[in-house]
């Protein structure tokens, strides 16, 4: 899988405690990579994190990537073959609470890991993640494409257009003429599956709901998204990295990962999905719409992901109702507690690779 390019390698995740963090750091591990992580904290309790014990199979740091002078003496010691920047402040709510702090860790923290990264003297590909709200969205019917203006009407919006932009700046500054260096950014959104227990986000918020068997309120039940699985995008990085590494693709280079532009569903509708699959006998009635302290949130945004098909080869996997499956399977197995989660996670992992393998990706080939 991935032609076996992270077998043995040392890869270092930022942002490794958090939901997406946790979820590339198992299925690195299971390529047979040395794992690396690095993370302020742990963000939310419950956490995927320690559910799973990711400090048992990874050697994990603790540090800010505000703080430049921790972030390089942590890497520079690491030297990793491949890393993966995941670390922000991902809640579009907590960016109008905390401006500043959004801003500081978004903006900031990302130009610390690539000041980090271009100073590193042996090879590394770099995939740095940003998000599909990176984009000046003017909420049209198409899906942006890479070469789109980056921008945003909300603060975690603009700092994800800023990340965009300073990537780029790096890269044509320094990265282009470091031979040692490859460097992509990678943009998607719409993240659902098992482990996300973060405030204010709104799989996360029904599922704290529904386990103490209360009913949610929802804010935007007609706001439509392209929902995706967390593997999705996921194997959408490893594929970057892969062929970044094998200077496959050119260096410097920006792709989207998503499902299929007709995929997209309204909030209302993959409630109903999730809720079917956590309580099929009284899935109707879960959740009441409530409006008061709503906030400017795109009613319409989906990228373009031919780049991705045209230079990577990838496509998503699961269909929409396979990823509201594998996501209130993997909530409703924790709260029953009959399975370890460790395991359990990683036979999500084997059942979408094997659903890969089935439709020929490339990604799933050997040489």
């Amino acid at each position: 899988m991935f032609e076996s390019v992270y077998k043995n390698k040392k890869v270092l995740i930022t942002g490794n405690t958090g939901f997406k963090g946790a979820w590339l750091s198992i299925w690195l591990h299971e390529l047979g990579a040395d794992v690396y992580g690095l993370s302020d904290r742990i963000p939310t309790e419950p956490s995927i994190f320690e559910s799973l014990s990711l400090k048992d199979i990874i050697k994990h740091h603790f540090c800010d990537i505000r703080n430049l002078g921790e972030t390089k003496k942590i890497i520079n010691e690491i030297a990793p073959n491949f890393i993966f920047h995941l670390a922000a402040q991902p809640i579009v709510g907590l960016s109008y609470q905390n401006p500043v702090e959004t801003i500081e860790t978004n903006v900031l923290g990302t130009t610390n890991v690539l000041e980090t990264f271009r100073l590193l003297q042996n090879e590394c590909t770099g995939i740095f993640i940003t998000s599909d709200k990176c984009y000046e969205n003017v909420e049209w019917t198409y899906g942006y494409r890479e070469t789109d203006p980056v921008g945003g009407k909300d603060i975690y919006s603009a700092s994800k257009g800023a990340c965009e932009v300073i990537i780029h700046g790096y890269y044509e500054s320094f990265i282009k003429n470091i031979r040692h260096l490859k460097l992509a950014s990678v943009r998607a959104g719409n993240v659902i599956g098992g482990g996300d227990w973060a405030d204010k986000r709104l799989v996360p918020d029904c599922i704290r709901a529904w386990s103490e068997n209360r009913k949610v309120e929802i804010r935007n039940p007609y706001s439509t998204r392209p929902w995706q699985h967390v593997l999705e995008p996921l194997s959408g990085y490893l594929r970057t990295g892969q062929k970044l590494s094998q200077n496959k693709i050119p260096n410097g280079n920006s792709f989207n990962f998503g499902p299929p532009g007709d995929h997209s569903h309204t909030v209302e509708k993959i409630l109903e999905k999730i809720a079917h699959y956590w309580n099929p006998v009284h899935s109707e009635g879960l959740f009441e719409v409530n409006e008061e302290g709503k906030f400017h949130e795109a009613g319409l945004l989906k990228l373009n992901c031919d780049k991705a098909l045209a230079d990577l080869n990838w496509i998503s996997v699961l269909s929409f109702d396979d990823t509201a499956r594998f996501t209130a399977e993997w909530y409703k197995t924790y709260y029953e507690r009959n399975e370890n989660m460790m395991d359990y996670t990683k036979k999500q992992i084997n059942e979408y690779t094997n659903k890969a393998f089935e439709k020929k990706l490339a990604w799933t080939q050997r040489k």
